[in-house]
């Protein structure tokens, strides 16, 4: 098919200037494999940003002040063993991992249900970086093996496999979960591997490169890495071998760096990191005039404390984008072209909106990018509509990105997404189901009152407690008198509302209790809420708590000026939009 509809974004003057996580360990990975690790620029300020990453429970959150989760430990600790820095009190991550295990597998973060994301990432920290073991290798082993489907590929889960859901990435993730047990102690696969090797295969394109899946619209180099590596790891190469190495070789760009795909021109840091790991998984090495190229691109995207995705003056975020769209004056000319970018961030194989372009949909990302009214074509929000209903996980929740675990801040922003796209959301999603994992998210809070948590079995937040009444709301009708009980028990004498309790207030909390007011007709007390901004307020930008040093950045900007305008009456309700 052609590629032709999916150019790059245009080019926004919107770039942050700072490091992302997956970019920085891709980098270091991809330098490594080239035997140019000598090129990474400042390991130093690279593992102490990383460093920086580690929460006081061990494990690592994919920007400061947020929860720890499996995928932001492993790239953080992975980058720093590949830097050869020591990981900081490597046991006391290792007990976080272990908080994580369910019984038979791992949980992107306490609570939550496993996923092979989370499997795989877990399973090599602990391991690799830990240098322990897991839990109960014959039970993992025995979940693993329950990942096959009847066609032979890989889920995301057990659920997903008997539902007949195989992608290349849960290939990928599946068996490098069991190679990192079988380094440890030999194994054999749990898996019917012949039917697993032909399932592989069969995802290779006439082209030579692979797709996710039968349905995924066209064929890229993420895909084909994924699929190359688990096939190394099995001890088998794809059918056309020269066919991927040739396929492969026809996307180095004009540096000499590596596109996704053909028709996008943007040379970015995933692309090199799938398009070496592709050549390195068929046993062709790079070539030094390959490796120096790709070398030199890479340099070009380092910023201080890691890496971005392209050049740094250009790498905008979707986020970031729609944040300034939002709190934009009304008549910015500025507007239409960021708003077109946006757009762009939707592409080929997935109908969401990518944080970054190129890399995996978010549904954080896509909730923004719409409230900030991206996505007006047709076609485009069938796309979304479609990639929603696929987002919804067995248990009936909904991950940050597909086949990753529920959790409650991205299940409310699923529902809220299908509302912006105008569609019911019992037409995409399965409304029962979607019940349920709110009410599995239910329990006790410390003073004895219910509340929900962002997952199953953690503690109630206000922030979980607003999202679970914004899907209530959606499937059954406002409960004013719930939410009413809910804000007075996190309502801050001083001002504004504390996620937990009812002494420190913050931002964000504050902004969805008057966005989840809005949604149910309820007043709030806007003086109060007025102090807290004043506190919050300075020369610096708006920082998310009073006690934070300094602004929060774009993000924290962008809601208290929405707070300020709804204050003001210049908006009549917030748009909803979630972070954590």
């Amino acid at each position: 098919m052609s590629l032709a509809p999916f150019p790059a974004p245009p080019e926004p003057a919107l770039a942050t200037g700072e490091p992302d996580l997956w970019c920085t360990y891709a980098a270091i990975r991809t330098l490594a494999w080239l035997g140019r690790s000598d090129r990474v620029v400042d390991p130093g300020g690279i593992a102490d940003h990383l460093a920086g990453r580690r929460n006081s429970d061990g494990g690592y959150a994919w920007t400061r002040g947020m929860l720890s989760d499996a995928w932001a430990t492993f790239y953080c600790t992975q980058a720093m063993t590949d830097l050869g820095v020591p990981v900081p009190v490597p046991e006391r991550t290792g007990d976080w991992v272990r908080a994580t295990w369910s019984g038979e597998a791992y949980a992107m973060m306490p609570g939550q249900e496993p996923d092979v994301w989370a499997t795989h990432y877990s399973s090599r920290t602990a391991t690799g970086v830990c240098g322990g073991d897991v839990p109960d290798r014959a039970r993992l082993l025995a979940w693993l093996g329950r990942l096959q489907t009847p066609a032979g590929g890989l889920a995301w889960s057990p659920a997903h496999a008997r539902r007949g859901v195989a992608d290349v990435r849960a290939c990928h993730y599946g068996v490098l979960a069991w190679r990192a047990l079988a380094r440890t102690a030999p194994v054999a696969p749990p898996w019917d591997v012949p039917a697993l090797v032909d399932w592989l295969r069969a995802r290779q394109a006439p082209s030579g490169g692979f797709r996710f899946a039968a349905d995924t619209g066209i064929e890229c180099l993420w895909a084909t890495y994924r699929a190359t590596a688990a096939l190394r790891e099995l001890g088998h190469l794809p059918a056309r071998p020269s066919d991927c190495a040739a396929w492969t070789l026809s996307l180095r760009g004009g540096s000499g760096a590596f596109v996704r795909w053909a028709g996008y021109h943007v040379e970015d840091v995933w692309a090199s990191f799938c398009g070496v790991g592709t050549l390195v998984a068929l046993g062709d090495p790079p070539a030094a005039e390959l490796a120096d190229a790709v070398a030199g691109r890479l340099r070009a995207l380092a910023v201080p404390g890691g890496y971005t995705y392209r050049e740094p003056s250009l790498a905008a975020d979707a986020l970031t984008t729609a944040a300034a769209i939002l709190r934009a004056d009304p008549g910015d000319p500025e507007v239409p072209g960021w708003r077109a970018w946006l757009d762009r961030c939707q592409m080929p194989n997935e109908g969401g909106v990518m944080y970054m372009p190129a890399r995996g949909a978010e549904v954080r990302c896509t909730l923004w990018a719409l409230a900030a009214g991206a996505l007006a074509d047709g076609a485009a929000r069938t796309r979304a509509l479609t990639w929603l209903g696929g987002l919804q996980n067995p248990d009936g929740g909904v991950g940050y990105w597909e086949g990753r675990g529920s959790d409650m801040i991205s299940t409310a922003a699923a529902v809220e997404c299908v509302a912006l796209l105008g569609a019911p959301v019992g037409r995409v999603l399965d409304t029962a189901r979607l019940a349920t994992f709110v009410d599995s998210c239910r329990r006790h809070g410390p003073d004895g009152t219910v509340g929900h948590g962002n997952v199953p079995g953690t503690e109630p937040t206000v922030r979980a407690g607003l999202q679970a009444l914004r899907v209530r709301a959606a499937l059954e009708g406002p409960d004013a008198a719930a939410l009413a009980s809910l804000l007075d028990r996190h309502r801050v004498a001083g001002g504004g509302y504390a996620n937990v309790g009812n002494r420190l207030p913050d931002l964000l909390s504050t902004y969805e209790a008057v966005a989840t007011a809005d949604r149910h007709g309820c007043a709030v007390d806007t003086g109060r809420i007025r102090v807290l901004l004043r506190r919050l307020a300075g020369p610096g930008g708006v920082a998310w708590t009073p006690l934070t040093p300094g602004g929060g950045g774009p993000l924290a900007d962008c809601l208290g000026v929405l707070l300020d305008r709804r204050l003001d009456g210049e908006l009549a309700r917030l748009p909803v939009l979630a972070l954590s």
